[in-house]
Formats: structure tokens, C-alpha cells, sequence
């Protein structure tokens, strides 16, 4: 149950985007920059030279790295937006609220366009850095039978799925994150279902902020960062969230885009 800490997939540069994205069968995740996409574009076609294909059909994308599930998946199919609460119990997690929002997407005919009935998993730690539903002896826990901190939507017309949940907290080796799974069916095949799983990290000085208050500072201080861990540093600062403070907590949206065949 300690073995989150395995990285898998890595960043692709802009070339290998472009010859990714020229071949139909190619299957790689993308986050949409909608606000420079004619940069992107540009910028492509300096480095791809002469000999790249037609960049009109290059949407403004920048890929994005698969990473490692980690042992605490559970798929308890819980279909809900706020992931607080324990429906076992109806205890709510203690912490500081996080509105998060995908906008999931598909490179179709060389744009990013809404992608509907896509299903987004969501699961991380509580303030305490326990998960639920596993029995973890390594990091002193045991959760089996209980689903705080978990659950999963489908996107809406226009690709979206909101949920409420905490800021996460920590545990040793591991810097502060979220896990998605996004999941859909092939066009081609709805029988098979294409699967990506990947993390989303915070910034230092935030979580820092956020620690340094209750429930968070019952834990004491975390001894792993951004920069020490190996996860992290393989998403190549790729799927680090930008978070804004509101009246109630905080909010933050995630953009990303999946070419598959």
C-alpha cells in the first residue's frame, strides 16, 4: 500500500505533439490553453520546421503526462459532486473547502471540442492524510468501509464536472495532491473504454499557508515538497493547479483534452 510514489508516462515536447496529434490512432492528454492558442500554434511551427504538417489542424494544446494511480483507487462508483462527506456515516471532512472544475475535452479534426459523458474520478487524502477504503499499515490507517474524500461525475454538453471537496492533506514521501481518472467509451467501440489516470499538485507556499491552521496543523509538519517528489517532477510543472482564495474557501479548474482513436 506504499507504493504511490512509482512514476509512470512522461512530458512530450512540442514536436512529438505535433507528430502524435498527425497520427489518427494516437492516444495522449492534452490541456486546452484556449487564451494562447494561436501562440502555441506559432511556436509549433518554429521548432517543427518547414517539413511539419499543416498547423491548421493542430489545436492550441500543450500535452500533458500520465501518472502513476498509486495503491488507493477504489472504484466504490459513488456519483456525486461534493466528495466530503462519508455516506456510510454522514460525517463531513474537516478542512478548507476546494471548489475543483474539469472542462474535459476531445482533439477532434484538429480542435479541442466539449467532450460529454466522460467520467471523471476524484479521490485524495483528508487534513489527516488518510484515505478511505484501504487498510494502509504502512502509514497507520485503516478506512476499509468508509468513502470520504471520493466520487465521480459525468461531463455535462459542454465537457464539465464540478466537485466540492477539502484541501487536501499530506502523509510522509509524498507532496500534496489529487488523483483523476477520467474514463469514456470509443467511438469506434463503446464496448472498450479508454482510461487515463493522472495527479494534480498544489503550490508549496499555499499548502504551507493552509497546514499552518486547523485541522491541517494536528499533523505537524510535512517533511516532502513539490521539488522531492518524484511524481511531481515527472508531470514537468505540467499539473500544477492554479488556486484562487473566495469568500469560503478556495476554487480551481483544470483544462485537458484527450486524442484518442
Amino acid at each position: 500500500m506504499g507504493n504511490d510514489d512509482l512514476p509512470i508516462g512522461r512530458v512530450l515536447d512540442r514536436r512529438e505533439a505535433l507528430k502524435l496529434l498527425a497520427m489518427s490512432s494516437a492516444a495522449v492528454i492534452v490541456g486546452c490553453n484556449r487564451s494562447s492558442a494561436a501562440a502555441a500554434d506559432s511556436s509549433m511551427a518554429r521548432e517543427a520546421g518547414p517539413a511539419s504538417l499543416n498547423l491548421t489542424s493542430v489545436p492550441g494544446c500543450v500535452v500533458k503526462p500520465e501518472l502513476t494511480e498509486g495503491p488507493y483507487f477504489v472504484d466504490n462508483q459513488l456519483n456525486r459532486s461534493d466528495i466530503r462527506s462519508d455516506p456510510t456515516t454522514g460525517q463531513v471532512s474537516a478542512g478548507k473547502l476546494l471548489d475543483l472544475t474539469f472542462t474535459v475535452s476531445q482533439v477532434s479534426n484538429g480542435k479541442c471540442l466539449p467532450l460529454k459523458g466522460a467520467v471523471v474520478d476524484v479521490w485524495h487524502c483528508n487534513a489527516a492524510g488518510e484515505y478511505s477504503g484501504v487498510n494502509d499499515q504502512m502509514q497507520g490507517f485503516n478506512t476499509v468501509g468508509k468513502k470520504f474524500l471520493r466520487g465521480y461525475q459525468t461531463t455535462s454538453d459542454i465537457g464539465v464536472a464540478r466537485f466540492t471537496t477539502i484541501y487536501p492533506g499530506w502523509y510522509p514521501g509524498r507532496t500534496v495532491h489529487i488523483h483523476f481518472k477520467i474514463r469514456t467509451p470509443y467511438a469506434s467501440d463503446p464496448n472498450r473504454r479508454y482510461d487515463f489516470t493522472s495527479q494534480l499538485f498544489f503550490d508549496d507556499a499555499l499548502s504551507d499557508k493552509v497546514f499552518a491552521a486547523a485541522p491541517y496543523n494536528a499533523k505537524g509538519t510535512r517533511n516532502s515538497g513539490n521539488d522531492s517528489d518524484g511524481i511531481f517532477r515527472q508531470s514537468g510543472h505540467s499539473l500544477l493547479l492554479n488556486v484562487l482564495e473566495g469568500p469560503t474557501g478556495y476554487l480551481t479548474a483544470f483544462d485537458i483534452a484527450i486524442d484518442y482513436a
